[in-house]
């Protein structure tokens, strides 16, 4: 079968896609990083050309909440609506579709209206449709919530956010399974099926688990006071205006209230048994892989924060109370008058250009390139014009290295996916 698969470079679409090809399907893998982009279908003719000679469709796309290149509306609802609309032409009767659980008992954000709009889209047309509403998905990958709850688990102490609901956490494999249920043509269709597991847990209780299955010691809770978590959520939204895509957002402080439970028997009559959480963490023992994700989750936030603020500074140091030093230096390698003062300002203006690069997520990685070449020019050029530098007790020459060696950190931690 010649399956396309919406999302498939995400958390479940790319497990589905891996799957299934490893199954003798044809897959085509659909993203905003390869072939589609959602937000420019504004017509169903803009998947026609995508969707020649497809036989099922499996839409994964989504998105926590609007934001540049985001829009929960296209999205989840009037970009995929396009997309039902343009199977229901071409005849591709099945459609299975990733909705969220709970967003037909409530809808407290633009993510669960749209998501819910999206599947009442589905459900109006002439197709042979299966919607999926999965819980909090978690697998030996890890991305938004599962990836958060392994980087507070390697906290010695774990912030917990207040209100929050229980989770009935869902595994990535059985998610895999029930996709694979529904493609068969014998399977039944226009189903509503809750995706989640056997057991209930607090948000704490899940960290607790992940620690363990890391072989951590239990770590104490902090519970954070809601002035805290909601300062947070701020600073997450303000970041996604960057480009990024942090977990903690208003979107996300909305959704968690209600929780992520829902009616195991779905699943139970289809005769798909869900593993629990526990099960999975003792037949798939944590590797050092996970364990140093784990452990650099939270500092990769910390090392584009601080890298950015480093270069910005320096250039606003060069142009202002480092003025006359820079001025000095330039002085002693021989650099004197209009070719001193555009040499440093020169410098400062390339120092802000790679901090406000490095601090947005589309030119992130170039940011990071420029760092590193410019590092070493300065190196070179404090070595001709000012050798003396390497013997400084303060090491400005010194520091260079290490400065460089964090920005090759930071290319190497970029991707999130």
């Amino acid at each position: 079968m010649k399956i396309a698969v919406i999302g498939g470079t995400g958390l479940i679409g790319s497990a589905i896609v891996a799957h299934l090809s490893s199954r003798g399907h044809s897959v085509v893998s659909m993203s905003r990083s390869g072939n589609v982009d959602i937000s420019e279908a504004k017509s169903p003719a803009y998947w026609l050309p995508h969707l020649d000679g497809i036989e099922a469709v499996v839409n994964c796309a989504g998105v926590l909440q609007d934001s540049p290149g985001d829009s929960t509306s296209m999205v989840h609802h009037r970009g995929i609506a396009n997309l039902f609309a343009a199977c229901e032409q071409l005849e591709i009767r099945r459609v299975i579709h990733f909705s969220a659980i709970g967003v037909d008992r409530e809808t407290p954000s633009d993510f669960s209206r749209s998501k819910l709009a999206g599947d009442k889209a589905l459900m109006e047309r002439d197709l042979d449709w299966v919607i999926l509403r999965p819980s909090v998905v978690i697998g030996r990958a890890a991305y938004g919530a599962s990836a958060l709850m392994r980087g507070l688990a390697a906290l010695p102490a774990v912030p917990v956010m207040p209100n929050t609901g229980q989770l009935q956490i869902v595994l990535l494999e059985d998610v895999v399974r029930t996709v694979e249920h529904f493609l068969d043509p014998a399977a039944p269709t226009r189903q509503i099926i809750e995706l989640v597991g056997p057991h209930r847990y607090s948000f704490g209780a899940v960290v607790a688990l992940i620690r363990r299955w890391c072989r951590w010691p239990s770590a104490r809770e902090i519970r954070l006071p809601q002035f805290a978590s909601s300062l947070m959520y701020k600073l997450g939204d303000m970041i996604s205006y960057l480009g990024w895509r942090p977990p903690v957002r208003s979107t996300a402080e909305r959704e968690m209230v209600r929780g992520a439970i829902g009616n195991l028997e779905d699943m139970q009559r289809l005769g798909l048994h869900p593993k629990s959480l526990p099960e999975f963490f003792a037949a798939e023992p944590a590797s050092v892989q996970e364990r140093w994700f784990a452990g650099m989750y939270l500092v990769k936030p910390a090392i584009f924060v601080v890298l950015s603020l480093f270069w910005l500074s320096t250039a606003f140091v060069s142009l202002g109370p480092g003025w006359g030093y820079g001025m000095g230096l330039m002085g002693e390698g021989g650099v004197e008058g209009t070719a001193a003062v555009l040499t440093v300002i020169a410098g400062a203006l390339a120092d802000l250009v790679i901090g406000l690069a490095i601090a947005y997520r589309p030119t992130s990685r170039y940011g990071l390139y420029a760092a590193i070449a410019i590092s070493f020019a300065y190196a070179i050029i404090g070595t001709i014009l000012v050798p003396r530098l390497w013997a400084d007790p303060l090491g400005p020459m010194l520091k260079i290295w290490p400065i460089i060696v964090l920005h090759f950190a930071a290319l190497a931690v970029l991707e999130d996916r």
